[in-house]
């Protein structure tokens, strides 16, 4: 019986679709799904939905100790929040002070920074506890912000991949836009999470870039078709994330106005997360319905190949060991991955077309500055990373960046490492 510990399982709307996934696998029934999340209550509610969903395909276990549950563990889905919505409000409104706009703020500015600094202590017990009791198991990181969270297990881990759904679901609007089942369209895409870039978009041999329609004028009014018209290649994720990556956009209000970014949108769906969570607690409690749908997130396509031996390609963040060759040799990046009974192998992409590749390396030097602030006790690096950050660095003086830096430091309190509070 393989084991499969959810780390967080309290996220619970997101657990329930991953499970959908898993069930549907014949192959994968009998296993054993251990739940973990420190909030009682939460995980309570992970429990009873799970064994919903699970039936007899599963035995499922809940524990509050992190430990108990990790114990023999094959497989390791991480996707625990730190600090919950509180803290996400948090690095919404003290950087508003400053007048600093941020849609998403999850992987990268001054929300991811922040967001990484709290999680980094958490991930170091979560590493403890795998090279005690599952040295083996294969991690599979959701957690946010993704590459920084992937570089800072690097060292600590063996196995360790971290998955998005970004590459997936671009490929699927994309095939939509040019009306073509995505069934039938093969790709490559490759860079940094968020930020990796479709190289090829093919149906039988024929280029499909052409047929993108980018005089379409709502099309012209997202911020990644203004990328790709600029740039010359598409990138893989929505214009809420893009918008934040690059410095030419959050503080120009005609920047705003034209591509219709959404400031603070992560804010809202962190509420509506709220919502849903409470919803399904108490649907549950009152023994009603459940919508349940699947997710086509990789980790149960992950765990199946690995499993059955059947091969699979997904798109995975691992360290860049010569696969992306003009990007920074021990960062993370974005590549597709060959998935079999051998487990995740990342495959080399080459060199990335110069424009893609010098914004993905300011990318990687605020994630390398924010990774060794933590890992080297630094805290004149969680300044230096907010000077790198393209958005930050095009709104705020140097003045601003340090003050604001204290600030979030004030209020993130004991959730940062130690090292990192002054």
């Amino acid at each position: 019986m393989k084991k499969i510990v959810f780390v967080g399982a309290g996220s619970v709307v997101f657990t329930q679709g991953l499970l959908a996934d898993l069930v549907k696998f014949p192959e994968l029934h009998g296993l054993h799904l251990a739940l973990h999340d420190i909030d009682p209550e939460r995980l309570e509610v992970a429990e009873a939905v799970c064994r919903r969903i699970a039936g007899d395909a599963a035995t499922v276990t809940a524990h509050l100790d992190r430990r108990a549950a990790l114990d023999g563990a094959d497989f390791v889905i991480n996707m625990i929040q730190v600090g919950g919505h509180d803290a996400t409000v948090t690095d919404f409104e003290i950087p508003a002070r400053y007048g600093l706009r941020q849609t998403i703020a999850d992987t990268i500015g001054v929300g991811g920074i922040f967001r990484a600094l709290r999680t980094f202590p958490v991930l170091d017990a979560l590493a403890a506890d795998i090279a005690a009791v599952c040295p083996d198991a294969l991690l599979l990181n959701y957690t946010n912000p993704m590459a920084m969270n992937v570089w800072y297990l690097s060292g600590k881990v063996r196995n360790v991949v971290g998955l998005c759904h970004s590459v997936y679901w671009t490929m699927r609007g994309l095939a939509e836009l040019v009306s073509v089942p995505y069934e039938e369209i093969t790709y490559l895409a490759a860079g940094v999470n968020h930020q990796a870039w479709v190289l090829r978009f093919e149906r039988d041999g024929e280029d499909l870039y052409p047929r993108l329609d980018v005089d379409d004028p709502e099309l012209r009014r997202r911020v990644r078709v203004d990328m790709f018209r600029r740039l010359g290649y598409y990138p893989t994720e929505t214009s809420e994330h893009s918008a934040e990556y690059v410095p030419w956009l959050m503080h120009h209000d005609s920047e705003i106005e034209r591509l219709r970014i959404p400031v603070g949108e992560y804010v809202r769906i962190s509420e509506e997360n709220l919502r849903e969570y409470k919803h399904t607690r108490d649907t549950v409690r009152g023994g009603g319905e459940l919508d349940i749908a699947g997710t086509d997130e990789y980790a149960p396509q992950i765990i199946h190949s690995v499993v059955t031996g059947t091969p699979r390609i997904v798109y995975g963040n691992v360290v860049n060991d010569g696969l992306i060759s003009n990007l920074p040799q021990g960062g993370v990046v974005e590549v597709p991955c060959v998935v079999d009974a051998t487990g995740v192998r990342p495959t080399a992409v080459g060199a990335l077309p110069p424009q893609c590749a010098a914004l993905n390396r300011t990318y990687m030097s605020m994630n390398e500055l924010t990774v060794r602030a933590a890992l080297e006790g630094r805290p004149e690096y969680v300044r230096h990373a907010m000077m790198i950050d393209p958005n930050t660095a095009a709104t705020l003086t140097l003045d601003d960046i340090w003050r604001l830096a204290d600030d979030l430091t004030r209020a993130h309190g004991d959730l940062l490492p130690e090292a990192l509070r002054g």
